[in-house]
């Protein structure tokens, strides 16, 4: 079976997962969004890779300072004490000061839940040869330095966090640890699944959920339809299919009614159900400025063995170019470190076996010191790349590609702007630096039969997607510049909520889902102020009616 986020989870054709360019999206191009997400219980938070890092103040004004993209109709301060609360849910570790460095903003004396985990040995050998090393870019010299990414993943709770009063996990993993959720052991093969358990999913607020006896979820139904009421703008109503088994495409229908709805099903499936619904979009932008984080990879071979395979996924990376006044031409980027080796560039260690054994006619110890000597040398650089709202980029349906339930499929119209592939471009030559510090032999090579290859100024060049979908829902100012407001509330519906990266107006180059949950905690708290005043003119309303009686 092929190694990917999804391989885990049983295939189910009724609820199908995207898988690169595979299976489910209908990919009209000009270029493969590609990526995954998970539809089970827990979502994609069941295959991420689990770095948190805060985006920048300043990606929150993109269009104010660098003339590109959008601008959120919030600032950083305002969501800045819903980033707190994410990482105190999520259980984050990291180090301030390193934060601090790459311009993002805390209030004094702040500490992530629990301590960075340590650089890994591979990461040490290369900061050791890489750090302060300058590479020159629209004229401006940047020096190229490393920091550890913050991650929701277990590691040792610091004891400064809350004025001393020690950060303890809660939820599933309390109980029994062994099961639900060990610290972090290093075993480089946290995607998909942690063997220990020490990286964070849904399941562990879910669990908390479950316990209050207030959450109810239903199994195996796909919502299909959002009804409107025309009279008074409201949503009335979510329609669903209940399935008996992934095995069948029997299904059975039912509705689910409420005061206030919340869709909360990713970029894509947002998008998808909303169009499919046929709802008022007084915007137009239903769909519009998709968004990933385009990644290009370059993989190269140590000269000495340097512990590839130790460490979770990532631990350390540059942030060198998360902000400056190059944002004007080009977009924003994170660099990785990977400790996974080449696997996902080139499949290692797969190809690694096939290429020792049927070309080497390696075996027997010989085969294991040929491995341990590749593999343990092996060095995967991924460069994380910001991509602009653009307009033409967008989710779309088409009554001709249905699945087996009958509901709409994805339809995915998107390319790569200039100024992010001037950034996957410029990524190639800051590799080669790189790789000519650490004097490792650069194995990088871009396939053009790939559906992601490009060309750009004479090179060629493939990407990977960061499984990061974001837009198609927008947040802003007004209903015509924008589908939900700054709480995420649809300006088209007042009892509607879309929650999730399709609300992100940018992205920048941190990974989203630590934005998201602060979004959701501050979405959450608009919506129990609705639902208390919901209750009390209700209550007050039956008053008045009991003394009319």
């Amino acid at each position: 079976m092929e190694k990917n986020p999804n391989s885990p989870y049983p295939a189910n054709s009724n609820v199908q997962s995207p898988t690169d360019y595979k299976d489910y999206f209908i990919e009209l191009g000009p270029m493969p969004l590609s990526g995954s997400y998970t539809r089970v219980l827990g979502g994609t938070t069941m295959h991420w890779e689990a770095k948190t890092p805060r985006m920048l103040p300043e990606d929150f004004k993109l269009l104010t300072h660098y003339g590109q993209g959008l601008d959120w109709p919030i600032e950083y301060q305002d969501l800045e004490p819903y980033y707190r609360k994410a990482e105190y849910e999520m259980g984050v570790c990291g180090d301030v000061d390193e934060q601090k460095q790459l311009g993002i903003e805390f209030p004094d004396g702040y500490v992530f839940p629990m301590e960075k985990l340590p650089p890994s040995y591979l990461d040490q050998k290369v900061i050791e040869k890489v750090n302060g090393t300058k590479v020159e870019l629209y004229g401006t010299t940047h020096t190229l330095s490393f920091s550890t990414f913050p991650q929701a993943r277990n590691g040792v709770p610091n004891p400064k966090y809350d004025a001393g009063n020690r950060f303890v996990p809660d939820g599933v993993t309390s109980v029994p640890p062994v099961q639900f959720g060990e610290r972090c052991q290093g075993n480089a093969n946290c995607v998909p699944i942690c063997p220990v358990q020490a990286k964070y999913d849904a399941r562990r607020t879910l669990g908390k959920a479950f316990a209050t006896g207030r959450v109810h979820v239903l199994y195996q139904a796909v919502a299909y339809r959002v009804e409107y009421n025309h009279e008074n703008g409201h949503i009335s109503a979510i329609h669903y299919k209940h399935y008996e088994n992934s095995n069948s495409s029997e299904y059975t229908t039912g509705i689910a009614r409420g005061t206030l709805f919340v869709l909360a099903t990713n970029a894509v499936e947002n998008a998808r159900l909303l169009l499919g619904s046929e709802l008022p979009n007084t915007s137009g932008m239903i769909g519009r400025h998709l968004m990933d984080h385009p990644f290009t990879l370059a993989w190269a071979l140590m000269p000495e063995v340097t512990g590839t395979m130790r460490g979770p996924l990532v631990t350390s990376g540059i942030g060198t170019f998360r902000k400056g006044d190059f944002r004007k031409l080009q977009s924003a980027f994170a660099v990785d470190i990977h400790n996974d080796g080449w696997g996902w560039a080139t499949g290692s260690p797969k190809g690694e076996v096939e290429d020792a054994v049927d070309n080497k006619n390696k075996y027997g110890q010989e085969l294991r010191q040929t491995l341990i000597s590749r593999i343990s040398r092996q060095l995967l650089l991924a460069f994380m790349c910001e991509l602009l709202p653009e307009y033409g980029n967008r989710v779309t349906i088409d009554p001709r590609h249905k699945d087996k339930l009958g509901n709409y499929r994805p339809v995915i119209n998107f390319n790569l702007p200039d100024y992010s592939r001037r950034t996957l471009a410029y990524t190639r030559k800051v590799s080669r630096v790189i790789f000519g510090r650490l004097g490792a032999e650069d194995f990088t090579n871009y396939d053009p039969k790939d559906p992601a290859y490009f060309e750009f100024e004479g090179e060629g060049y493939v990407y990977k997607g960061g499984n990061h979908f974001s837009g198609t829902h927008i947040m802003g100012t007004t209903r015509s510049n924008s589908v939900v407001d700054s709480y995420l509330r649809s300006w088209d519906h007042q009892n509607l909520y879309l929650v999730g990266a399709g609300s992100m107006p940018t992205i920048g180059s941190s990974n989203t889902t630590l934005t998201v949950a602060a979004l959701s905690f501050r979405a959450a708290e608009q919506m129990l102020k609705e639902l208390n005043s919901y209750n009390l003119q209700t209550s007050n309303l039956q008053t008045s009616n009991l003394q009319a009686i």
